[in-house]
């Protein structure tokens, strides 16, 4: 394993499940399996479904924006700066819940995540939910439910 650094803007760009998009920063292969970090760009009110990674624990670590996170019956939120944890085995969801678009830097350990979103990426949008789950079957991710923006919805 080498040392390595990634700038601004570099990285695998991958689209989301919602209309936003990943950039990989680091992947399994570039750090000997012990992580990925992935950047990702959430539009306003946006978020992926409540979903449960079965081997990953995760960190959300918030770039830029006000988002929420909920861990099993936790709700968090954290801004600009900000940081949660979701472990492993516990269903979460996040939303950016700000007017502007978001920015997370999403770190997992072990790594992996990023095959997902390579895999999910080639699905047709709009996405089958059934493909989608076997797509994250594959991937050691398990859909337990909607966005946030749907079960959790917020006044606005």
């Amino acid at each position: 394993m080498k040392p390595f650094a990634v700038q601004a803007g570099e990285g695998a760009k991958h689209p989301t499940l919602t209309t936003g998009w990943g950039l990989v920063k680091a992947d399994t292969a570039r750090t000997n399996g012990s992580l990925t970090a992935m950047e990702f760009v959430v539009p306003p009110y946006e978020g992926p479904p409540a979903h449960t990674h079965v081997r990953e624990d995760e960190v959300w670590y918030v770039l830029d924006g006000d988002f929420r996170f909920k861990a099993g019956e936790t709700m968090l939120r954290a801004t600009t700066g900000g940081l949660a944890f979701g472990p492993r085995g516990v269903p979460h969801a996040f939303q950016n819940i700000g007017d502007t678009t978001g920015r997370l830097l999403v770190i997992t350990t072990p790594s992996g995540l990023e095959r997902f979103f390579e895999e999910s990426g080639k699905l047709s949008r709009p996405i089958d939910p059934e493909e989608l789950a076997a797509v994250g079957h594959a991937c050691w991710i398990e859909f337990a439910g909607p966005p946030l923006d749907v079960s959790d919805p917020l006044p606005r």
